[in-house]
């Protein structure tokens, strides 16, 4: 079957990398239940079937779900024909954890994250191919030039491994970026304090303008506040590490209270 371009989707394999990716989930006492996003043609669904998950896919494209059912008829019952994106996913696993994996499409894999975010409470740990570039911003460090809005809002309830790289050639058709496999395991001690819905204001807006120094980007939230004159808001964005946008945040939320 061709690979589909409205789908974005480009076909692993190496057999080799399908297991390895197979392997990378490591917190399988936290879980049962595993997802895959876009199985295709199933290189990676075939090694996950020979572990001990409760395996669900999640499939879009109609062609690769009666490939599916065909070739992997024991998966039948647990294939959701939808896009993942449009998908309650507590329709399915209700309150149970699960895990999520993937050769994601690139075109949607940002979104993949924020929807997982969305569920955070039920999703212990994430294995997914990325373009290597969005791997390399989901897992910086503060101070790298790459360190921006996704790699906070992710980090600050997961913790990210940078796995390996993967070669265009190792795709059918080969896309026209590099690869790179990454896990996100949640974090074992929750390190957020402040209201999520502003934490996340606050991270975007600063990185609007990221040149900006923080005194400047951060007059939408405390106008002509004295602490804007302190050195900590002389800062940019990409100084802050996760800890201190939370900081930031509970102080802009006491603020806000006393108004």
């Amino acid at each position: 079957m061709k690979a589909k371009k409205s789908y974005g989707q480009h076909f692993l394999h190496r057999e080799d990398l399908a297991e390895q990716i197979a392997n990378s989930l490591i917190r399988t006492d936290d879980y049962q239940r595993v997802l895959e996003v876009g199985p295709g043609q199933g290189m990676l669904t075939k090694y996950l079937l020979e572990k001990s998950y409760e395996l669900t896919v999640v499939e879009a494209d109609r062609d690769m779900v009666a490939y599916i059912e065909k070739h992997y008829p024991e998966l039948k019952p647990d294939i959701i024909a939808e896009d993942f994106l449009k998908v309650d996913l507590k329709e399915f696993f209700q309150d149970a954890p699960f895990a999520i994996i993937g050769n994601f499409p690139y075109n949607i894999s940002s979104q993949i994250l924020f929807k997982m975010l969305d569920y955070k409470e039920q999703i212990p740990e994430l294995v997914g191919m990325f373009q290597k570039e969005v791997a390399q911003r989901i897992v910086a460090d503060p101070g790298n030039k790459i360190y921006g809005v996704i790699s906070i809002l992710i980090q600050a309830f997961y913790e990210g491994d940078y796995l390996f790289e993967v070669d265009k050639s190792a795709f059918i058709p080969p896309p026209k970026v590099q690869s790179a496999v990454i896990r996100l395991r949640r974090r074992e001690t929750p390190i957020m304090t402040c209201d999520h819905k502003l934490f996340r204001a606050i991270v975007k807006q600063t990185f609007s303008q990221r040149r900006k120094m923080l005194r400047n980007t951060m007059k939408s939230f405390v106008k002509d506040h004295p602490m804007l004159e302190e050195p900590f808001f002389q800062q940019r964005p990409e100084r802050l590490s996760v800890t201190d946008f939370i900081e930031l945040t509970d102080r802009v939320e006491q603020v806000i209270k006393r108004k």
